[in-house]
């Protein structure tokens, strides 16, 4: 045999050991960063990779690691929900219309890879679930009668410190005992019941059912009229916000880098601004201080329009820095760091409900 084509043992050693490395780095530095949809691809990629995937400890790495958002689910009236994805190819869940729920439901509110839905039957009870991995959980029955389209707020930081996730969930609901006043209900998954605050906000009338926001600690819900309810989750205290900017339908709350923000259409253009100062209204006179700065604008292109008049214009999600919102039956998304729009779906209905979600393998 030739000496000139002996294999060199030493250059293949080096190459497996060159290929073991990238893998490792692989797995520890990126597949936490990856969506559900993804590692469950990359699953098939070596035995290694499918067995730290298929951990808890790796599924709560990776609610720590990747809060991006992901897609919406939507839904109509009388109809089962469905899931409008960022990128088909790298985020998705099994099954959109959620039908391993144990009855028909109605999604409620979103955080952070879970969703709360809302039973048509019976006592319509709460649950809360995970739609990458069908783990589900249904809520006690609450203390006080929400209504018929309740205004709830779905609460899920992820920890560091708790594998199983803690969340609560949060009812802000008219009075029995006072006119034009609220009171809130919350649920907490770690003490397993729903309690009534005693706090009761007496400057609101009537709220936006699916308006509310959680952000930095406090919820926040439209009212029909005029201002915000906000209610502090740790002080268990109620203020209603003035000086907000209201557009009827085209105007809806949102989060951005942790802030409360207010999002509306105006004419061929989309404004975002963000809560800078809850108490402006008791400042000094003359003080420059706002309760709302202006975070983004941009401006719908008139190809985009297709001759709909800029008044039809409907803003639904806005979080994660992006904003998305529906023309006609086109559902699009703003990058606010790219500045760029792209069309999502291209036959949404006009009365379409829509909350943001996480692509995660958080456990409940």
């Amino acid at each position: 045999m030739d000496r000139g084509k002996r294999p060199n043992k030493f250059v293949s050693s080096r190459n497996n050991k060159i290929y073991m490395d990238l893998k490792d780095v692989i797995r520890e530095h990126t597949l936490p960063f990856l969506p559900a949809k993804s590692l469950f691809k990359a699953q098939g990629v070596c035995r290694d990779w499918k067995l730290q995937i298929s951990t808890p400890f790796f599924a709560h790495n990776q609610s720590l690691s990747y809060q991006a958002i992901s897609g919406v689910f939507c839904q109509n009236p009388g109809d089962a929900p469905s899931f409008i994805s960022m990128d088909p190819k790298s985020c998705g869940v099994p099954d959109p219309s959620l039908k391993f729920l144990p009855e028909p439901v109605d999604i409620r509110a979103s955080s952070n890879g879970l969703i709360c839905c809302q039973g048509h039957t019976g006592a319509k009870a709460y649950y809360i679930c995970n739609p990458v991995t069908k783990q589900w959980k249904k809520l006690p029955n609450t203390n006080a009668d929400h209504g018929r389209d309740p205004a709830v707020v779905l609460v899920f930081e992820p920890s560091l410190l708790n594998f199983v996730a803690e969340y609560k969930l949060i009812s802000a609901f008219p009075s029995v005992d006072f006119d034009n006043a609220t009171e809130f209900e919350i649920y907490s998954s770690s003490e397993g019941a729903w309690k009534v605050s005693g706090e009761i906000c007496f400057a609101s009338k009537e709220l936006v059912s699916r308006s509310g926001v959680h952000a930095d600690g406090v919820v926040y819900w439209q009212a029909k009229t005029h201002g915000i309810v906000a209610f502090d989750l740790a002080k268990d205290r109620s203020q209603l916000i003035q000086g907000y900017y209201h557009h009827g339908r085209n105007t809806i709350l949102g989060m951005i880098n942790g802030k409360l923000c207010c999002t509306y259409a105006n004419g061929n253009s989309i404004m975002v601004n963000v809560l800078s100062n809850i108490y402006s209204n008791t400042m000094q006179m003359h003080s420059h201080a706002r309760t709302w700065e202006e975070k983004a604008r941009f401006f719908i292109d008139s190809s985009v329009l297709g001759g709909i008049n800029y008044d039809l214009v409907v803003v639904l999600v806005v979080c994660c820095n992006v904003v998305l919102f529906q023309v006609g039956r086109k559902i699009l998304c703003y990058d606010m760091k790219t500045k760029e729009t792209k069309v999502l779906c291209s036959a949404a209905e006009s009365d379409v409900r829509c909350v943001s979600y996480v692509n995660s393998l958080v456990y409940i």
